[in-house]
């Protein structure tokens, strides 16, 4: 047999294209730096004007609508972030602008001044936006059609999100709680200049990905470029934006982690352990729990990823909306734990620390169930020619529920956290089971977009 050489684009690392690698720890460091700000941006909202490390004073409030603002903007700004690469830059471009973006906003952030604290959320919705739906779109573009191994893809490039948010939440947390806030912040800006720097050393592994399509000389992508969509085509565009209700329900319950969750943790619950810890001492910091999240996903990703990879190589039930569904009502169920969490603290005064690590091991498993998933169907589903803007219609519609779940965490000021706690997993329990009910009628309009997906040999792969 013949040995097949391939060129620089399309050498392989641990079973995969070199370049996810690259886009893996571009995002990882990009993880960081917005994951780290978040998990100290309620709290530092919150803290009082006049404590040893001083925030703004906020009530809890006014903190979480800012939040949900705030997180809703990031993630609508996906949209022109992928309109803009999808007809004037191209997905490499784009990433590279956003990272430059990112770079300024969270040095401004390290400014203890007011008109730099805006600024510098302001720059980091515009690089966000611009970054997180053309990378994702790129890691796509790393695998032909019917690789198996897109979904696997999908899942390693989200452990690297998580690498990034559980390493920012230990230390970016530490250090804005510990020695300052806008210390931390700063921090989160050397963070992503350390992804901007790794992602332009690995240009070479990127060559034939996130192109601008206007200067293509594929002669298939400048057909895609000008052609009208055709009916499957329209059909798959209906299935994904029916998808995307998925997405802002899971979403809307999810992110109470860096709202009302987090502020829970902070004040409702027992943080003290009966031995000391260096540099922090016995009592946890609040914003460590959001990296139970992260590790969770490093430790428990390949496996769920391979788990439905072989249930699809044994012809067995595992396309990508039923993955997603069934995410969205795992993730439901962890906010049972909650409630028991809120009961506790009602009837004793405090509630126990493993209530949130429960909770956040089915809003893990949930999330590994659609949220890589949601972002490799987009690319098997999406016409090539909206395949930035599709993707930016999925982080907005994450947007979305992200300013949801600061609506309900605002709730809690008057319903209790009990009450909005069991709404929140009813509520989702409910919407996946009426959803499942319609699955095959939804599948049939995605026209075989998932059947024949299979174990590439290497003349495909080449």
């Amino acid at each position: 047999m013949t040995a097949i050489t391939k060129p620089a684009h399309q050498k392989e690392l641990f079973g995969h294209p070199v370049g996810l690698y690259i886009l893996f720890f571009t995002e990882m460091w990009e993880r960081f730096s917005y994951y780290g700000m978040r998990a100290i941006l309620v709290l530092y909202l919150v803290a009082k004007t006049t404590e040893d490390n001083p925030g703004l004073g906020w009530t809890n409030g006014e903190a979480l609508a800012l939040y949900g603002w705030y997180t809703m903007l990031v993630y609508v700004a996906s949209i022109p972030g992928g309109w803009i690469a999808d007809k004037f830059l191209g997905q490499k471009k784009s990433v590279l602008v956003g990272g430059i973006l990112l770079v300024i906003g969270h040095s401004v952030l390290a400014i203890e001044e007011m008109w730099a604290f805006y600024s510098g959320l302001g720059f980091i919705i515009a690089g966000v936006g611009m970054l997180k739906p053309n990378i994702s779109t790129m890691v796509g573009g790393l695998y032909k059609q019917g690789d198996i191994r897109r979904d696997k893809g999908f899942t390693i490039f989200y452990i690297g999100i998580n690498v990034g948010a559980f390493l920012s939440s230990l230390i970016v947390g530490t250090v804005g709680e510990v020695y300052g806030w806008h210390y931390g912040f700063g921090l989160a800006g050397i963070g992503m200049a350390l992804g901007l720097a790794q992602y332009l050393v690995g240009q070479k592994y990127l060559k034939r990905v996130g192109n601008f399509l206007g200067s293509s000389e594929v002669a298939s992508e400048k057909e895609a470029l000008n052609k009208p969509l055709t009916k499957i085509e329209k059909d798959r565009i209906v299935v994904l934006f029916i998808s995307f209700i998925l997405v802002i329900v899971f979403w809307g319950a999810f992110e109470q982690a860096g709202g009302l969750m987090n502020i829970y943790a902070s004040e409702k619950t027992n943080r003290i352990l009966s031995f000391s810890l260096p540099f922090i001492g016995n009592e946890i910091p609040a914003s460590w729990f959001q990296s139970l999240n992260a590790m969770f996903i490093i430790f428990l990703g390949t496996s769920v990823a391979g788990y439905w990879a072989t249930r699809k190589l044994k012809g067995k039930l595992s396309t990508g909306l039923f993955k997603m569904i069934l995410g969205l009502i795992i993730m439901g169920t962890g906010f049972f734990f909650m409630s028991a969490a809120a009961g506790e603290y009602n009837s004793d005064g405090s509630s126990a620390m493993y209530w949130l690590v429960l909770a956040y091991l089915f809003h893990t498993v949930g999330e590994l169930c659609i949220s890589p998933v949601a972002l490799s169907y987009i690319t098997k589903l999406a016409p090539l020619k909206y395949g930035s803007f599709m993707m930016g219609i999925y982080f907005a519609m994450t947007g979305f529920g992200n300013k949801v779940a600061g609506w309900l965490g605002e709730s809690a000021s008057e319903f209790g956290e009990f009450a909005v706690f069991t709404g929140i997993a009813v509520f989702c329990i409910a919407f996946g089971a009426l959803v499942m009910l319609f699955r095959k009628k939804l599948e049939a309009l995605t026209h075989g977009a998932e059947d024949d997906e299979h174990e590439m040999t290497a003349e495909e792969t080449a």
